[in-house]
């Protein structure tokens, strides 16, 4: 009896010896990064209240009824031109860029006349829309690099054997003419 169990257990070794445990599964373990589009909300709000600052030692905005006002998803801009507002724009995207908040994330909208008082309103684009993500995905497709790309909602996971081809394909998106600015999170090893 005794040695028929250890033919059994000589069995359960050979056994254990050919089964490989934890195969890496759908690019677990490899290399892997986030694209994504977001903004800063707090470095926004520093480059908005700089901006209405300027605003209020500007010479040609004394005496004017000029406005720069942050809400929760857009930047209201209000003056009596259009003109003014271009002025106005051009403040606050050369306080977003001393901040390092990319301006390209503001989708302008209309101006809109209301009396006396000129608006645009200027929407905060967070994430990546679908369009965009495909756009993402299809530029590091098109280099050839020995990556994957995979849309995730709002963001796109890049994931390669190496890292080195993971900072390539970086590379690759920031030499890119992609319109939309992108930033490089939860990078894994």
């Amino acid at each position: 009896m005794l040695h028929r169990h250890s033919a059994n257990l000589t069995q359960i070794i050979n056994l254990f010896r050919q089964v490989r445990f934890h195969q890496p599964i759908d690019g677990e373990d490899m290399p892997s990064f986030d694209v994504v589009s977001e903004m800063d909300m707090h470095e926004v709000r520093n480059a908005v209240d700089q901006a209405v600052r300027e605003l209020g030692t500007r010479f040609d905005f004394r005496g004017v009824d000029a406005k720069i006002e942050l809400e929760e998803e857009s930047i209201l801009l209000t003056a009596p031109e259009e003109f003014q507002i271009g002025q106005l724009k051009d403040i606050l995207r050369g306080k977003m860029a001393s901040r390092n908040v990319d301006s390209r994330a503001l989708v302008p909208g209309d101006i809109e006349g209301a009396g006396k008082v000129k608006r645009q309103r200027f929407t905060m684009a967070q994430g990546l829309d679908k369009d965009n993500a495909r756009l993402v995905t299809k530029v590091l497709k098109d280099s050839k690099l020995k990556i994957q790309s995979q849309i995730n909602g709002d963001k796109v996971r890049v994931t390669g054997k190496k890292r080195d081809d993971l900072q390539d394909a970086i590379a690759v998106l920031k030499n890119s003419d992609l319109s939309i600015p992108l930033q490089y999170n939860n990078f894994r090893d």
